[in-house]
């Protein structure tokens, strides 16, 4: 679980409940199942007009890397790496076909197997790059479904009210209705710019950090095995698969 996005939605729910109640309001008067299905269908109707539905789908499997909290072991990934460098320096390439059924990333298994067939080191960049490339460009569009998410439920909560709005009109005959109306009706103003500031955006943005961090790993994965490719010293291996991390979190000797 990623604690902060859990303890965000927390506060954030928590804070708008104690600020009403703090107002001398009541949970009732902001809970309002018509307005909610207004603005949630609405804005999920608008999401599939602008999306094809595999991508909407997607967009909603992308949660698991908001909510969740995928485990991106950047050190233990290095460590891998120079393992493998160790054991092709002294044994050769094709012996890290033994060392296969140890690797458990796919992507990481995948490049050292063309090293193993003996790719051009050239070629394993551009395969790998063409991968790391495509499952960012499948993991924006699901944030970007969100994203639109964002800027269609504050217009669809304005279209609500004003549906609340018209009928009040209608019962402008009966004024002891009037108040209790108008205060429903602007309910879905509050679904709607709630929903996109506090849950559509910031989810949206999430998840684009998280792919952004999946990517960094993977990039610094290409860079280590092209130069397991290249059968580079593992020193000088190390040097440049580190200077991805943290300064905190490398070797003595890289620290400033």
């Amino acid at each position: 679980m990623d604690i902060a996005t859990i303890l965000g939605i927390v506060i954030a729910i928590g804070s708008i409940v104690g600020g009403q109640h703090l107002e001398g309001g009541h949970l009732g008067s902001i809970m309002q199942l018509t307005a909610f299905i207004i603005v949630m269908g609405g804005t999920l109707g608008a999401c599939c007009v602008q999306n094809p539905l595999p991508v909407v789908i997607r967009a909603m499997t992308k949660l698991s890397l908001a909510i969740g909290n995928p485990h991106i072991d950047a050190k233990g990934t290095i460590k891998l790496i120079l393992d493998l460098a160790n054991v092709s320096r002294k044994q050769g390439l094709l012996a890290l076909e033994g060392k296969l059924k140890e690797i458990k990333d796919p992507f990481m298994a995948k490049g050292v197997q063309l090293i193993v067939d003996g790719t051009d080191p050239k070629a394993v960049h551009e395969i790998l790059e063409i991968e790391v490339e495509h499952h960012e460009e499948e993991g924006m569009a699901g944030a970007k479904v969100w994203e639109a998410a964002g800027g269609y439920a504050p217009t669809v909560g304005i279209l609500g009210a004003v549906l609340g709005l018209i009928h009040v009109m209608e019962n402008l005959a009966d004024p002891s209705k009037l108040g209790g109306g108008i205060a429903v009706a602007f309910v879905a103003t509050v679904y709607g710019v709630g929903a996109a500031n506090l849950f559509f955006l910031p989810l949206a943005n999430k998840i684009k950090f998280k792919l952004k961090e999946e990517s960094s790993v993977r990039s610094m994965m290409i860079m280590g095995l092209v130069g397991l490719a290249q059968g580079e010293n593992p020193r000088l291996l190390q040097e440049k698969l580190e200077s991805f991390l943290p300064h905190s979190q490398r070797t003595k000797g890289d620290k400033k």
